[in-house]
């Protein structure tokens, strides 16, 4: 796949994600949190556990459980975090405040691979954390739901940056999935059970959002992620992606009618701004090149960044890929 591929199938990804935003909101009038959460990856686990079996004969590497226990334990924190906000945000500021993630990632690279901001990326994380604040009506109007979508942005910074370090490696993407979605639905739906909330009939009254939330916005969404991103950075799909945001305060504001004042408008504005400043001139300064990174390395490490694929193609077990085979 080429990288102008992996980044178009990234742009429909966050569309999808940013239309199922609405859904993620109503669909807390039958479920408690948890249990949307759980049903959701349930059901985009169970949509894409039958590729799992084409990919047995994949070459794993080593370090393989470790990783992928990683990245699934980001995942459904995150996307736990994210439900969970919608408690106490809107669709319009939940999908803006999500998207600092934009900003965040690449922070989170260089505290986990040693890779330094640029002067750019400084600015940007400045102006994300200003635009945020007038999104959401200034410090005092941060609720709870507010600083949940923000935690939530933080916990996807660090998912991205260890799924692209996984599927640099660890070329499954379908397994990757799977393993991230149903292990997620293990740990929620029981908890959701435990609130009293989870019973047949709320499931069927929830049946349209949750078709959208696992069809779309898990198995084909997360799903596109997966892939991309062995494919692209991690901080350039973060810029991506982040177009959520934009697609989510679209689909409030024709769906549910919600609308923004004018400071909260500028800052969407000022996060939007950052974004494209990040997309346009770089988040970063490049590192020379050596091998794959060892996972878990420590940041500063004098080792190559996984998440360069636009610098080298990705390798596998001693063989050489190359980043355009149309087999992907």
């Amino acid at each position: 796949m080429s990288e102008t591929r992996a980044n178009l199938l990234l742009l429909l990804a966050a569309a999808l994600w940013g239309l199922g935003n609405v859904a993620q909101k109503t669909v807390l009038a039958h479920l408690d949190a948890l249990s949307a959460v759980g049903l959701r990856c349930l059901i985009g686990g169970l949509l894409v556990l039958p590729f799992v079996l084409k990919e047995r004969r994949l070459p794993a590497g080593p370090g393989y459980f470790a990783s992928l226990t990683k990245v699934g334990a980001l995942f459904a924190i995150s996307i736990t975090l994210q439900q969970l906000c919608y408690l106490g945000a809107t669709v319009t500021n939940a999908s803006f405040l999500v998207s600092t993630a934009t900003v965040m990632t690449p922070l989170a690279a260089w505290l986990l691979i040693g890779e330094r901001p640029t002067a750019n990326l400084a600015v940007a994380a400045g102006l994300t954390v200003l635009g945020a604040l007038l999104l959401s009506g200034g410090i005092d109007g941060l609720g709870g739901g507010d600083l949940t979508a923000v935690l939530s942005a933080a916990c996807y910074a660090l998912w991205m940056v260890e799924l692209g370090r996984h599927m640099r490696a660890h070329p499954r993407p379908f397994t990757a999935s799977a393993t991230q979605f149903l292990g997620a639905a293990a740990v929620a739906l029981p908890l959701g059970a435990l609130q009293g909330k989870l019973s047949p009939a709320a499931v069927v009254a929830a049946g349209p959002e949750l078709a959208v939330l696992g069809v779309f916005s898990t198995a084909i969404a997360f799903g596109i992620q997966t892939a991309a991103q062995r494919f692209t950075t991690a901080s350039h799909a973060a810029v991506i992606v982040s177009a959520e945001s934009v697609f989510g305060a679209l689909a409030a504001a024709i769906f549910l009618g919600e609308r923004s004042s004018p400071a909260a408008a500028l800052g969407a504005a000022i996060i939007l701004g950052a974004i494209l400043s990040v997309a346009t001139n770089g988040t970063r300064a490049r590192a020379p090149l050596a091998g794959p990174v060892p996972f878990g390395a420590a940041p500063g490490f004098a080792v190559a960044p996984a998440l360069q694929a636009s610098d080298r193609p990705a390798t596998n077990s001693g063989s050489v890929e190359r980043r355009d085979d149309p087999c992907h």
